[in-house]
């Protein structure tokens, strides 16, 4: 129960963070700035073409990486866009939306340590990920001579690109969350969630 609670904090956090990303208006990953792009495209709000759009990768799971798909899986692909649009909802009624560089960067910066911490509250607990982030995991396992870095960087470009072109936003943010996500995910995996898993294992023991 105590990995559950922390994946579905961990989706709420990161929900919480795709918001702040947005409200920021520098770009969101490059995942979401597709999806929020296509969904203005064929005119479905953002969370239940997240929905849809997830639904659709998630065979592409079942088929080729049965074992990644958990409940994780499940709280993502059908819950995630409506966390985050539950969120910005909140900052666009409480707050002024940052105009000027100097006021959006520091607000994109706390979008980046919230999405950092909820990828990592998220993923650590092992119990499922996301269909898109299986993706790279599948294409890994099944092209072992390409890394994980560039099966993930391949994936995030050609979304960064459909989003481009379908007129959505992709800045400054999208660059951060493609290649400086990681490291702060793996200071949150050490200092923040292997800790709460330790704590679980100790009360098991």
């Amino acid at each position: 129960m105590r990995r559950i609670l922390i994946m579905l904090l961990g989706n709420v956090f990161l929900g919480m963070g795709v918001s702040i990303f947005k409200f920021a208006g520098l770009g969101n990953d490059a995942y979401n700035a597709m999806m929020m792009a296509l969904s203005d495209v064929v005119g479905i709000p953002y969370a239940r073409f997240f929905a849809i759009f997830s639904v659709g990768l998630f065979v592409i799971e079942l088929i080729a990486g049965r074992h990644f798909i958990g409940l994780g899986t499940i709280i993502n692909t059908l819950f995630l866009g409506y966390i985050a649009t539950f969120f910005y909802n909140i900052w666009d009624f409480i707050f002024t939306k940052p105009g000027v560089l100097l006021t959006r960067i520091p607000v994109m910066v706390i979008g980046v340590i919230i999405c950092s911490l909820g990828v990592s509250m998220y993923q650590r607990p092992d119990v499922g990920v996301s269909p898109y982030d299986s993706l790279s995991l599948i294409m890994d396992k099944k092209l072992p001579k390409i890394s994980y870095f560039w099966c993930r960087m391949s994936n995030d470009v050609i979304c960064a690109l459909v989003a481009y072109f379908a007129g959505g936003l992709v800045g400054i943010g999208t660059v951060i969350a493609a290649f400086g996500l990681g490291p702060i995910v793996h200071f949150f995996n050490i200092h923040v969630t292997d800790k709460l898993l330790q704590t679980e294992k100790h009360s098991e023991n």
